[in-house]
């Protein structure tokens, strides 16, 4: 499943000299947690999110001048004293996905990064943007759609495997796949690519077999045919 079949297109963002104000009501008024900043070509900067604005909030100063800076709370630095736009107060570089990528490296991104929502880019410019509410929406899918992705699409014109060969089982996201394919390789892509579907909550490939284990072929021959040794002193 790609992030393009998951995004939200009617894309809320601002421009760079957006009042912080008027990033927080388009916030309130959408009901949305953070808003992508960017250019006039569409190009993302950065991103402003409530954490933005609330850092901004905690870090006005009891009062003007170096008594105000002292009073501020100590993990603010001097950009979130000062800002006052979009530009000034977002986060940046913003953290990004491109619209063909999977769901699934979207879901690692967020995890990776810490981040909440994802603006997702195809060419280079604005086209929607993927949240966390997203991602945990796409764990919904029935049991038919996760089977039909996995049958139709992922086997074989990600791994160009016949799905002929194999008995393709889900149950309440528990995927199952049994039969047998040419190299051991193929059966280990199968586990991890399954894995990767959106709705899956297990995998098993205990009955999946193959006809060759290309990866004891290859150990051997290494084994057996030594290349030169790198760095040996003469």
């Amino acid at each position: 499943m790609k992030v393009k079949e998951l995004m939200t297109l009617n894309v809320a963002a601002v421009g760079q000299t957006a009042s912080l104000k008027q990033v927080a009501e388009l916030m309130v008024e959408r009901g949305i947690s953070g808003v992508p900043v960017v250019n006039a070509d569409g190009r993302v900067l950065g991103v402003v999110s409530e954490a933005d604005i609330i850092l901004k909030a905690a870090s006005r100063p009891e009062s003007a001048g170096v008594l105000g800076r002292i009073f501020a709370p100590k993990f603010v630095d001097e950009r979130h004293l000062a800002a006052a736009t979009a530009g000034e107060a977002m986060t940046a570089p913003a953290v990004t996905i491109e619209a063909e990528q999977s769901v699934a490296e979207a879901a690692r991104l967020m995890v990776e990064r810490q981040v909440n929502r994802l603006p997702v880019l195809a060419g280079g410019k604005l086209v929607g943007i993927v949240s966390r509410a997203d991602i945990v929406r796409a764990f919904t899918r029935s049991d038919g759609e996760i089977w039909e992705e996995l049958r139709n699409d992922i086997i074989p014109t990600k791994l160009w495997i016949s799905p002929d060969e194999l008995d393709i089982t889900v149950t309440s996201g528990q995927v199952k796949v049994a039969g047998e394919v040419t190299t051991r390789t193929e059966a280990e892509l199968i586990e991890a690519f399954s894995w990767r579907v959106p709705g899956v909550v297990s995998v098993d490939c205990s009955e999946l077999r193959w006809k060759a284990d290309d990866q004891a072929l290859r150990s051997a021959g290494t084994h057996k045919h030594p290349g030169p040794a790198l760095g040996r002193e003469r």
